[in-house]
């Protein structure tokens, strides 16, 4: 059985394997068993610093990082708002890799660039991971999404996945897809106005693999066919322009309306924050799991900082 991660820096999801996703489950449902039958703290991170260094808004991905780090009895030193660092001053960001290895023992890095995680990790001689490089990659959010389906569905392969809303920009659909694709028989539906379609470059690369992909616009005619609808907003803070942006927001909108065309086993996820197209009425639906995934976010990244930790030993 594997016993230590594949990798030493986590930048993409390219890196994880399914020896991978079962070491960093196996002892994410662990902690999960300990924690909710009243597990306080764990010593599993004692004395180990974590850096967590975000140049762009984050809530969920940043607090679930510093709760499942002082779960662990770890510590923490963070950098809210990047734009006021040395940044600034025009410091790159492998200098910055030099530094906080100096300072910690382990680094989460969110950054607008993309492969910025990368630059980061180059010249860093501590373990690394990437929080969000801009549009590109989010690779532990999509690790959360595989165990809250993982927990839901109880399995990982034989699945249909609809996923909606801007995938041009989402960073995290992308690499759910891929890690999605390493389990046998899933096929991925598509669904987006055409100024918001997956990057002709991410299909290329996911068909080349083998991933099976269908394209459409109508959300409607397909959520029947799904066991899984992957829900993701229109990211303003990276159209190019105003117009291009109201041409895509809200043109989908999960309603209960809509759901009683769904399957009663239908999981509804979303990596939050939700703007407007998911109704809120929708909460109080069985099949609504985006607030049970934010839970289970910490238990991964729990199992992340543990088994990061013993390759910064």
């Amino acid at each position: 059985m594997q016993q230590k991660l594949s990798f030493d820096h986590l930048l993409s999801s390219n890196q994880v394997s399914k020896d991978d996703i079962s070491l960093i489950f196996d002892l994410a449902q662990k902690y999960q068993n300990q924690f909710e039958s009243g597990t306080r703290s764990l010593n599993d991170c004692q004395d180990y610093i974590l850096a967590t260094l975000f140049f762009e808004p984050s809530t969920r991905t940043r607090f679930s990082f510093e709760s499942a780090m002082q779960k662990l009895n770890g510590k923490i030193i963070s950098l809210e708002q990047g734009a006021f660092s040395s940044i600034k001053k025009g410091e790159s960001l492998e200098d910055m890799g030099r530094v906080f290895s100096k300072y910690s023992d382990l680094v989460v890095i969110r950054h607008p660039e993309m492969d910025s995680a990368s630059k980061f990790a180059k010249y860093s001689s501590i373990p690394v991971i990437n929080g969000g490089d801009g549009a590109n990659e989010h690779p532990t959010q999509s690790l959360t999404d595989l165990y809250t389906i993982k927990q839901t569905k109880n399995r990982l392969n034989n699945l249909k996945i609809g996923l909606v809303g801007d995938l041009k920009y989402s960073r995290t659909a992308y690499s759910l897809i891929k890690l999605l694709s390493l389990f046998d028989n899933n096929e991925f539906t598509l669904i987006s106005q055409e100024m918001a379609k997956l990057k002709e470059s991410h299909k290329e690369k996911l068909i080349n693999n083998g991933v099976s992909l269908k394209e459409v616009t109508n959300l409607e005619n397909e959520i029947a066919n799904f066991d899984v609808l992957y829900v993701v907003r229109t990211q303003k803070e990276r159209f190019a322009s105003e117009a291009e942006y109201i041409n895509v927001n809200g043109k989908y909108k999960i309603d209960k309306n809509l759901l009683k065309k769904a399957r009663n086993d239908l999981i509804i996820l979303h990596p939050l924050p939700r703007l407007e197209e998911i109704d809120v009425e929708v909460d109080k639906d069985s099949r609504a799991k985006y607030f049970f995934q934010a839970e289970l976010a910490v238990f991964v990244r729990m199992a992340l900082l543990k088994l990061m930790k013993n390759i910064a030993i």
